[in-house]
C-alpha cells in the first residue's frame, strides 16, 4: 500500500524512509529541508540525507523536458514551485505552532506579574496607611534633624523655660488685652471704604500657597506648592528668593527679619536673610500650616500625619511633637498664646493646651477645615471650610454647638481670613475677591463697608490696617489702599 509524503501530504515519485522516525518523504522536499533546516519536519530531531533509505516502488518514468515549451515541461516547472510552496506552507505551520505556545506562555506569565504589582501596591497602600496611624513624637532629647519615617517616642513635657515664658506672656497680655484703646492712626470704616488697588507685584510664585505680612514694614513673603517662597517690597517692587525652588512651600510665618517655611516634605526651615539657619524634620507628611507664638519665640507646626509640632526659635531646637487622630490643613495661636487651634481634614476644630498638649475644646465643622484664625480680644476664633462661602464665628467661652454665635456669607468661597489688631475688621480672601466684615460692639451687628473683585488666594493686613495685601494663585501681590 502506497504512504503519501509527510511534507506535501501526495503520493511521493521518489519516496524515501527516515531511519529515526519511519516517516515516509518524497526525496526532493526532505532533502531541501534537510540542507535548509538540518532536523526531521516532524520530529525536529536531527537528521541527515545519510539517515534515508530509498524506497523501491513501481512507477512510471516520465522524459525530462528539454524547455518550457511544452506541456511535461510546464508541468515540472509547476511541480518545482508546488513543492517549494509544501515546504513554506509546512514550515508556517511550524512557527504558528511555535508562536501560539510562546504567547500562551507569555500571556501566563503577564497574568501572573499583574496579581503580583496589584498585591504588592495593596500591601504598599496599606503599610502607608498603617504609618500614618502610627502613635509616634520627638522630644528634645532626640536630634533635631531625623528623617520623616523614624521611628518616635510619646511626645516629652515642655521644658520648664519654656512653660515660664508661655505663662509669663498670657499674663501681660490678659492685662491689657481688652482695656487697650483703638490706636490712633488706625483706620476706620470710611477709609476702607475707599480702598482700591494702588500696585501689583507678579512673583515666581506659581501656584501661590501663602502669603504673610510683616506688619512693621508692609514686607509680604510669599510661597509656591510649585517651588520656591519671595521676599516683596511693595514700597518698590523688589522680588527676592528665599528659599530655592526646589523645595515645594506650603506655609509661611514672619519673626522679626527671620522666617519660618514649611514643605511639603515635612521640612520646616529657618531663613534668614536668605540663609539657612536651622532645618527641622518632625513630621513624616506634608507640613498643612504655621504659627507663631505672640511672643515671637516659640513656633508651632501642623501636617498631615496627623501632629502638632513645637519650637524654641532661640535656640532652634524642637520642643515637642503631639499626636492625634486627624489630619491637620490649618492653625493659629490664641493672642494671648496659652492655646492652640488647629482645624482638621475631619470637620473638626481642636484647642489644645500649649503647655501640655491636652484638648481643651473642639468645634464641629460643616467639612474640612481650610482657614482659621483668633479675633485679637481673645474671645472669637473665624473658621471656613474648604470650598464654603460661609464664615463661622465662634465664642471661645462657650463650648458645643452654643459657641457658634454667627455665620457670615461672604458671597463666594472662602480661601484666606485675616483679623486685625483692633478686632473690628475681619478681612475674607476667596476667588471672587475680597471682602472686609466689621463688627460694631455698639450694636452687635456686622457690617461689609469694603468689597472689591480682586481675585486671592491669601490675605493679609498691612501696618494700622491703612492697606490690604492679597496673592492671587498666578503669584501675582496687590497692595490695595486710599492712597
Amino acid at each position: 500500500m502506497a504512504t503519501l509524503c509527510a511534507i506535501s501530504g501526495e503520493l511521493p515519485q521518489t519516496p524515501v524512509v527516515s531511519r529515526k522516525s519511519g516517516n515516509v518523504y518524497e526525496k526532493r522536499l526532505i532533502e531541501a529541508y534537510i540542507t535548509e533546516n538540518g532536523t526531521e519536519p516532524t520530529t525536529g530531531a536531527p537528521l541527515t540525507t545519510e539517515d534515508l533509505l530509498d524506497i523501491q516502488s513501481s512507477h512510471t518514468v516520465r522524459p525530462r523536458a528539454p524547455a518550457l515549451t511544452s506541456i511535461p515541461a510546464l508541468l515540472g516547472a509547476f511541480q518545482q514551485e508546488w513543492d517549494a510552496l509544501a515546504l513554506e506552507v509546512f514550515t508556517l505551520q511550524q512557527n504558528l505552532a511555535q508562536t501560539r505556545q510562546e504567547l500562551s506562555t507569555a500571556l501566563y506569565q503577564n497574568d501572573a506579574a499583574v496579581r503580583v504589582i496589584a498585591r504588592l501596591t495593596q500591601e504598599r497602600d496599606a503599610a502607608r496607611e498603617a504609618l500614618k496611624n502610627i502613635n509616634v513624637n520627638t522630644g528634645p532629647g532626640l536630634p533635631e534633624e531625623t528623617n520623616g519615617d523614624a521611628m518616635r517616642v510619646d511626645s516629652a513635657p515642655l521644658p520648664d523655660d519654656i512653660i515660664a515664658k508661655i505663662e509669663a506672656t498670657q499674663a501681660a497680655l490678659m492685662k491689657t488685652r481688652r482695656k487697650r484703646p483703638v490706636p490712633a492712626e488706625w483706620a476706620v470704616a470710611d477709609t476702607i471704604s475707599t480702598f482700591k488697588p494702588t500696585r501689583s507685584i507678579e512673583t515666581p510664585a506659581a501656584d501661590a500657597s501663602f502669603l504673610d505680612v510683616r506688619k512693621s514694614d508692609d514686607v509680604a513673603l510669599v510661597g509656591s506648592r510649585a517651588g520656591g517662597a519671595y521676599v516683596v517690597q511693595p514700597s518698590d517692587g523688589q522680588v527676592s528668593a528665599v528659599v530655592p525652588r526646589t523645595e515645594f512651600v506650603t506655609a509661611g510665618r514672619w519673626f522679626g527679619s527671620r522666617c519660618a517655611i514649611a514643605t511639603k516634605s515635612g521640612k520646616v526651615l529657618i531663613v534668614d536673610d536668605g540663609q539657612e539657619l536651622a532645618s527641622f524634620n518632625a513630621h513624616s507628611g506634608s507640613v498643612t500650616g504655621l504659627a507663631l507664638h505672640p511672643s515671637g519665640d516659640i513656633l508651632a507646626s501642623v501636617g498631615a500625619d496627623k501632629s502638632y509640632a513645637l519650637y524654641d526659635l532661640e535656640q532652634n531646637r524642637l520642643l515637642t511633637q503631639v499626636n492625634t487622630t486627624s489630619e491637620f490643613t490649618c492653625t493659629s495661636f490664641h493672642p494671648d498664646g496659652h492655646l492652640l487651634a488647629a482645624g482638621g481634614n475631619n470637620g473638626q476644630v481642636q484647642i489644645f493646651d500649649v503647655k501640655s498638649g491636652a484638648v481643651g475644646g473642639t468645634y464641629d465643622l460643616d467639612g474640612s477645615a481650610k482657614t482659621l484664625c483668633f479675633s485679637e480680644n481673645g474671645t472669637w476664633l473665624a473658621t471656613a471650610t474648604e470650598g464654603s462661602a460661609t464664615i463661622s464665628i465662634w465664642d471661645l467661652r462657650k463650648s458645643g454647638a452654643e459657641a457658634l454665635i454667627h455665620q457670615l456669607d461672604a458671597g463666594d468661597v472662602v480661601e484666606s481670613l485675616d483679623w486685625d489688631y483692633t478686632a473690628q475688621y475681619l478681612l475674607v480672601g476667596g476667588p471672587g475677591g475680597l471682602t472686609v466684615k466689621q463688627y460694631t460692639k455698639s450694636t452687635k451687628l456686622w457690617s461689609e463697608p469694603f468689597k472689591a473683585a480682586v481675585p486671592s488666594s491669601s490675605v493679609g493686613w498691612g501696618d494700622s490696617a491703612q492697606s490690604i495685601l492679597s496673592l492671587n494663585n498666578a503669584g501675582m501681590v496687590t497692595v490695595l489702599s486710599s492712597a
